[in-house]
């Protein structure tokens, strides 16, 4: 009797964002290992997620700057279950909250970091993750 092997599913692509032209210089950015964020020239207002106004005067008048990307781990958790079939074949993943020291928060995943050694509060940096054609902004312990 000979058996034959189930044919194998095709892996889901991994989900990444796709750009829009607002958001492109962000994108441009993490790609050379930079993170810059938009500061409005009018209210001093850092903002994030990229926009054609500020969130807090609506001044269509933001300029982009590179900061250093460095924060504070202001809240996470662990999630145990794959939220879609692309995370399937995934271990556990920390996703956070870091609040950049210039002031916004960003959602985001801390990586080379164990359960153990997550703490809010935690300095983090940024940790440049390459996803097919597009740099997503990961953390890591400073």
């Amino acid at each position: 009797m000979t058996t034959t092997a189930a044919p194998q599913q095709p892996q889901p692509a991994p989900i990444v964002p796709d750009p829009t032209p607002t958001a492109q210089p962000f994108w441009d950015a993490l790609a050379a290992g930079r993170v810059d964020l938009q500061h409005c020239a009018e209210c001093g207002q850092w903002v994030y997620y990229p926009r054609s106004r500020c969130s807090a005067c609506m001044s269509p008048n933001l300029v982009w700057e590179t900061i250093s990307g460095a924060g504070t781990l202001y809240t996470y958790t662990i999630a145990r279950q794959p939220t879609t079939p692309a995370f399937s074949e995934a271990p556990d993943l920390v996703l956070a909250v870091v609040q950049l020291d210039e002031g916004p928060k960003l959602t985001t995943s801390l990586e080379n970091v164990t359960e153990d050694g997550v703490r809010i509060g935690m300095r983090v940096k940024p940790y440049f993750h390459r996803a097919g054609d597009l740099t997503l902004l990961r953390y890591q312990p400073a």
